[in-house]
């Protein structure tokens, strides 16, 4: 079975950067569409950045320009830097995977194939 975990949160002052991490178990980044998504305390889930087999991404406008998803093959990760963070920003952040879905449709999803437990993310203003 694949397990995602994430790793990278933490509590940052607004203005401030932070880069998170997802390490799959049991699968390679390079044969999903995967992407990051964010709950924040009694708001729905959604989409933040996602990213197609082939590289291609997709943002959601709250965070277009300011983070960017990316995958580092070798190394099997995938990951958000997340820079000018604002206190809208915190949320707890997720990691998912889908083997059938490119980067605009993971952005948009309400299931994925694969779900990791989520990192925390809080900014302070």
């Amino acid at each position: 079975a694949v397990q995602l975990q994430e790793s990278g949160g933490g509590s940052v002052q607004a203005g401030g950067s932070l880069r998170l991490s997802c390490v799959p178990s049991g699968g390679r980044i390079g044969s999903w569409g995967m992407g990051w998504f964010r709950q924040a305390p009694g708001k729905e889930r959604e989409g933040v950045a996602a990213i197609d087999p082939d590289g291609t991404t997709s943002y959601a406008d709250s965070v277009k320009g300011r983070f960017t998803i990316s995958k580092d093959h070798d190394k099997n990760i995938l990951y958000l830097q997340m820079n000018s963070l604002k206190p809208e920003d915190t949320a707890m952040y997720f990691c998912a995977a889908d083997l059938a879905q490119n980067s605009e449709e993971v952005l948009n999803a309400i299931s994925m194939d694969y779900w990791g437990k989520g990192t925390l993310v809080t900014i302070s203003s």
